[in-house]
């Protein structure tokens, strides 16, 4: 693998080195695997000042075809890389190989689609009346913020700017430190595509939050995306506010399973407990509650516990491994006092895994699975997002009491519904109030249809045809003509 050990900000078609420099750390391990500059304020107004400059006196904008064939090239560009940028996302931000290798699968299918989509913002024209013609045009915003997450870095990063430059938008991007190493390396293949102008996508590396608290707060940014907590996504509508901003929000979830009596376990429980190891419960759709119906409540409980206990937890450079580490050991600490609390409130425990404290691992931020069980829904751990490898069981008996239980949840991002039954199916999902709905599957969703939160889950859409509506405001123009025969 090729990368550069000294993680860059990528401002104005070039790296720079502005900011404190601090240690790149291996999860796993906690080792110094390189470094990185801290930047901020200073580096978001840099990248907001060449992002600028590219909108106002380029013609990306007005551009389509070029914007189609810059995204195309960038998609070949992170394919030629795909084993480099997987191999480092592993090392620095601690995914198994398998995971890894899936995200970056990802990129060139988000870009292609967009390629298409850059083509597509033409709007009407339509003679409303005899001598009187109206056209609307839809045009690019301006610049468009972006704010990252660490826990899937790079398919969270194409999938929010993808969008924003088929548009026609220019970008500013805050990466965060967890993942400073793998936000350089994008930064070098984004810099290989020459449709892309200079300025046109800007990246700084910082491990605060004063420099995205700049991109928001600007009024020369009128458009913000950002995937994290739902806690941040509310303190970025209210700073936005005031500027009335586009926003795109993917916030947090706390998805569950509806397992009903005729499910078939043999296809659900390996898909159940992937979605609570998958970058060990780092990630929004993770199903963080299973609601079973009491019928099955008890093989449930214990194939899903015996599944869990085998999981083996270990560091991205072990080809055995089945979960790697959490980001670091303050998450670690943070899960596992969830848990006690938990427990301490009445929650009974399946399987009790827990943090790694002995042994070759313990240097690492590592969490076994844990599943507990409870009986009462207001209980914190059903209802906050835990951001770890933690499950809580809920037994049902009716479908109205599953229905009202996953409804039961300021979140509405993702469920699962688990039936043998294909009406019960479709009846449910029109009835759970979240952005997607998989029957017979967990996350099952593509690049060509829109995907997003209701509720404290978010705003707004990634993917599918209205992922660009984001960046593109409509503007209507008419005109009156003089007809034949009218003075």
């Amino acid at each position: 693998m090729s990368y550069q050990p000294t993680a860059r900000h990528w401002i104005n078609g070039e790296f720079a080195t502005t900011g404190v420099e601090r240690a790149a750390i291996n999860p796993a391990n906690g080792e110094v695997i390189g470094c990185y500059f801290d930047g901020g304020v200073a580096e978001a107004e840099h990248s907001i000042a060449a992002a600028s400059r590219v909108f106002r006196d380029s013609e990306w904008k007005n551009d389509g075809a070029r914007r189609s064939a810059a995204l195309g090239h960038l998609a070949n560009a992170f394919e030629s890389r795909a084993d480099d940028l997987a191999a480092l996302i592993s090392l620095e931000n601690g995914k198994i190989a398998p995971e890894a290798r899936f995200e970056v699968s990802m990129l060139s299918r988000t870009l292609r689609f967009q390629a298409g989509l850059a083509m597509q913002t033409f709007g009407r024209v339509l003679e409303s009346k005899p001598g009187s013609m109206s056209m609307v045009l839809r045009e690019p915003i301006g610049i468009s913020g972006h704010i990252i997450p660490w826990n899937s870095p790079a398919v969270l990063f194409v999938r929010s700017i993808a969008p924003a430059l088929a548009a026609g938008t220019t970008a500013v991007v805050k990466m965060p430190s967890q993942c400073a190493l793998v936000a350089t390396l994008m930064a070098e293949i984004i810099a290989s595509v020459n449709e892309l102008p200079k300025g046109a996508v800007n990246i700084f590396i910082e491990s605060g939050s004063e420099g995205a608290r700049h991109i928001v707060d600007s009024p020369l940014v009128p458009a913000v995306s950002f995937t994290g907590s739902t806690a941040t996504g509310r303190a970025i509508a209210q700073a936005a506010a005031p500027q009335f901003k586009r926003l795109g929000l993917e916030l947090g979830g706390k998805g569950p399973h509806l397992v009903f009596d005729d499910a078939d376990l043999e296809s659900a429980l390996p898909k159940i407990e992937k979605s609570l190891t998958v970058f060990a419960g780092q990630f929004c759709m993770t199903a963080g509650r299973l609601l079973v119906q009491r019928g099955v409540a008890d093989g449930v409980r214990e194939r899903l516990a015996a599944r869990l206990e085998a999981v083996t937890v270990g560091p991205a450079s072990d080809p055995t491994s089945g979960m790697g580490p959490l980001i670091d050991k303050r998450s670690v600490e943070r899960v596992e006092q969830m848990v006690k609390e938990a427990i301490a409130s009445g929650a009974k425990v399946i399987l009790r895994g827990g943090a790694v404290t002995e042994g070759p691992l313990a240097c690492g931020a590592f969490y076994r699975p844990t599943l507990l069980e409870i009986s009462d829904h207001s209980m914190r751990i059903a209802r906050e997002e835990v951001f770890g490898p933690v499950q809580v069981l809920q037994v049902f008996d009716t479908e109205e009491e599953a229905i009202a239980l996953a409804n039961d949840s300021e979140y509405g991002l993702s469920a699962s519904v688990w039936s043998r039954d294909a009406d019960r199916g479709m009846r449910i999902a029109r009835r759970l109030e979240t952005g997607l709905v998989s029957i017979n599957d967990w996350i099952n969703f593509g690049v060509q249809f829109e995907i997003g939160g209701v509720k404290a889950s978010g705003l707004g859409r990634m993917g599918g045809l209205g992922s660009i509506d984001g960046f593109l405001e409509y503007k209507q123009i008419g005109h009156v003509y003089r007809t034949a025969g009218v003075v």
